[in-house]
């Protein structure tokens, strides 16, 4: 774009020279490790190319946003995460958020649930309802949909080793109220690698989870075509203490391992990768988390373009969801919540997300009250309809600053997959503990900054105050548990339990060959199989993952 000699004249007439006596910090760098300089010139770019390295938005690479208007036809989705004690309770807060302006369900499932446990399993104790919605059967999940038309609302449902099991009784709940899957849209995360490597919500070992993931990808192609089969999660990475570029790179690995996974198994790229989606977290250093939203659209195009040959569009494009930083938010002078989720909603919006869930200021503490959901909704719509931040596509392009970051995370992103190639791609890594090794010492390096006072955390270890009024906090029904063993025995003797034992068998017979599986798990839960029960025939096969200890 600009000649070496131009370029040399910029870098000595517009650099800044700094004493480092009179600085306030002794260095200024990204979560990344990325230096920060004192200005940023064209010097800083010396090969960007608008044309090559940005096109338009809508366009290959994708740099910008994946639809050519950005926000200016349609705002992202304002998915509010939700769901807390029994079905009941939480269909009550979808509607609530629903009649508030949100604008698509996102359900949280209680820990239980997230493995595949019904609530009368032993290792159910104390844990029902606690930090999700109960839901073990077709009866459940009725209630929670209650009143809520399931082909006008979209919904998003945070579950991955027994994914199959909740979309099956999904799509079986909007068959009773007479909805064609077809006009069924939506989201599993259904991302069983980063399980592994940060979260822990996982049943069976890899390759059979990974084979239930492509046997999703399969059925919902043919089946339900409007539904994002996966959503191939960084959040939680980052959530367990890794950089903006880890954060990048593992995501994306993950996202390699998948389309992979399907083409191995016979399935053609165009037919699943448009319904591939992402899951990123908005951290707190605002102009880094803005680039790195750019650098993974951009490296995700390419990777389909080059590494798997396709010229499709739509199979190039890197469609997200995001949810703001979890682990940033303080139980010290909760109100600061606000502010922090703040600012990561604005660098979302300003990177180009499709969706994006606001946390709530008491969420340290405990599930948000009605009264805090409603706060971080109306962040969202304030941005939104006052502070006017999404009028103009990628308003950061042409950033010295946001475009040398947006390239500097692509080329650490890149050199972190190549790292992961090389150990055997992703789920091989995994299993040598190479991802686990890297956030690890990510997260272990921030404690210390921490700990040190480097890194301030306002109202933590720095500007704290003695003696804090307690917020009022949502607190879930201890009795709960009992109930929920008391509905489940009952529901079980209810039910035709002959013909749930023909379908668990046959599902279990079915596991251990090669056929799809999502007919059997549908045919299971209709016959009013539990979560539980349809988890564990596959036990049966699968067998559990064991985790491995990184040190």
């Amino acid at each position: 774009m600009y000649t070496p000699e131009y370029l040399q004249k910029v870098q000595e007439s517009l650099s800044v020279k700094e004493d480092p006596a009179k600085l306030r910090e002794k260095r200024f760098e990204t979560s990344s490790g990325i230096p920060l300089k004192n200005s940023y010139t064209p010097a800083d770019l010396p090969a960007f190319d608008p044309i090559g390295d940005l096109g338009r938005p809508g366009q290959y690479p994708f740099t910008r946003h994946v639809q050519p208007t950005g926000y200016r036809g349609r705002l992202w989705t304002m998915r509010q995460y939700a769901g807390f004690g029994t079905a009941e309770e939480s269909n009550a807060r979808y509607r609530y958020l629903l009649e508030q302006g949100q604008t698509g369900l996102s359900v949280a499932f209680d820990l239980p649930t997230q493995i595949g446990m019904d609530p009368d399993h032993e290792m159910a104790m104390g844990e029902v309802g606690k930090v999700g919605v109960s839901v073990c059967s077709i009866r459940d999940m009725r209630v929670l949909f209650q009143s809520i038309p399931l082909d006008k609302v979209s919904t998003s449902m945070t579950i991955n080793g027994p994914a199959s099991v909740l979309l099956a009784l999904y799509l079986a709940v909007a068959e009773e109220q007479g909805v064609a899957w077809n006009q069924v849209s939506g989201t599993i995360q259904n991302d069983i690698l980063k399980e592994y490597m940060a979260r822990g919500t996982y049943i069976y070992p890899p390759r059979p989870s990974i084979r239930l993931i492509t046997d999703i990808f399969g059925f919902c192609a043919e089946n339900v075509p409007n539904w994002n089969t996966i959503s191939i999660s960084g959040y939680h990475i980052r959530e367990a203490g890794c950089t903006a570029a880890q954060e990048i790179a593992f995501t994306l690995a993950d996202g390699i391992a998948y389309v992979e996974a399907a083409l191995k198994a016979g399935l053609k790229l165009e037919a699943f990768a448009p319904r591939l989606s992402f899951f990123f977290n908005a951290h707190n250093q605002f102009l880094e988390e803005i680039a790195k939203f750019r650098a993974a659209r951009r490296l995700w195009a390419r990777i389909i373009k080059e590494r798997f040959g396709s010229n499709d569009p739509k199979s190039q494009m890197l469609r997200f969801h995001t949810q703001t930083a979890g682990s940033t938010l303080t139980a010290q002078q909760p109100d600061n919540n606000i502010v922090r989720t703040t600012v990561q909603a604005m660098a979302a919006v300003l990177g180009g997300t499709q969706s994006l869930h606001t946390n709530s200021r008491d969420e340290a503490l405990a599930l948000p009250t009605e009264a805090s959901a409603r706060i971080a909704l109306r962040t969202q719509q304030i941005l939104a309809f006052e502070n006017r931040i999404a009028d103009v596509v990628d308003p950061f392009a042409g950033s010295y600053l946001i475009e040398s970051l947006t390239d500097e995370l692509e080329r650490m992103a890149e050199a972190l997959i190549a790292k992961v190639d090389e150990a055997g791609g992703m789920v091989t890594a995994i299993e040598k503990g190479i991802p686990q090794r890297e956030i690890q010492n990510a997260a272990y390096a921030y404690q210390k900054a921490v700990e040190k006072g480097e890194q301030v955390v306002v109202g933590v270890n720095k500007f704290a105050i003695q003696n804090e009024e307690k917020p009022e906090l949502l607190r879930v029904d201890e009795a709960l548990g009992a109930r929920r063993r008391e509905q489940v025995a009952r529901y079980r003797a209810e039910r035709d339990n002959g013909a749930v034992k023909a379908r668990l068998e046959a599902l279990a017979a079915a596991a251990k060959g090669t056929d799809n599986l999502m007919p059997l798990i549908l045919a299971a839960v209709k016959a009013e199989a539990t979560v539980g029960e349809v988890c564990d025939a596959m036990r049966g096969v699968f067998g559990e993952y064991q985790e491995r200890l990184v040190l």
